[in-house]
C-alpha cells in the first residue's frame, strides 16, 4: 500500500539506503521530506522545513534537503549556504529536470534516487569526509 504518492514501504527503505550511500562519501547531510499537499509556494514550504529539520544547523552549512509534496505534484531543492555557493543555481536546476523528467514517467524512487546520487557527489566533492566524522542529522525519510 502506498504510503505516500505511489512510494511503498520497500520504496522508502531504498531510499534511506541512497541517503546514507551517499553521506558515506561526504560529511554533508542529505534529508528527504515527502507529504501529500502543499498549498503554499514550495519553496517557501521547504524552507520552513528545512529550518524545522534545523538543517541549518550543520556545523559546514552543508545540509541538502530534498521536498516533494506528491499531491499537489511540487518539489523543491534547498542547499544551504556552504554547499550552494560551492555548487551555484545550475547544479540544482539540473538535478531538478533530472527528477522531472523520471517524475513524468511515475518514476519517482529513480528521480529521487538520482538527486540524492547526485547530490551526494557534490557534496563528496567539495565536503570530503572528516576525521571522526559524525552524522550529524538522521538519513530517514520523513513524512510529514
Amino acid at each position: 500500500m502506498p504510503i505516500t504518492g505511489s512510494l511503498t514501504e520497500e520504496n522508502l527503505q531504498q531510499l534511506k539506503i541512497a541517503i546514507a550511500a551517499a553521506e558515506e562519501k561526504t560529511s554533508g547531510e542529505i534529508r528527504l521530506y515527502l507529504e501529500e499537499e502543499c498549498d503554499a509556494d514550495v519553496m517557501d514550504r521547504a524552507a520552513f522545513i528545512f529550518e524545522k529539520l534545523k538543517m541549518h544547523k550543520t556545523e559546514l552549512r552543508n545540509g541538502v534537503l530534498l521536498y516533494v509534496a506528491f499531491g499537489h505534484k511540487k518539489f523543491a531543492i534547498i542547499g544551504d549556504a556552504g554547499i550552494h555557493q560551492k555548487v551555484g543555481e545550475e547544479f540544482w536546476r539540473t538535478i531538478k529536470q533530472k527528477m522531472v523528467a523520471s517524475f513524468k514517467e511515475e518514476k519517482y524512487v529513480d528521480g529521487l534516487t538520482i538527486a540524492i546520487q547526485e547530490t551526494g557527489l557534490a557534496l563528496s566533492k567539495f565536503f570530503p569526509p572528516r576525521e571522526n566524522d559524525i552524522n550529524e542529522l538522521p538519513n530517514d525519510v520523513i513524512i510529514g
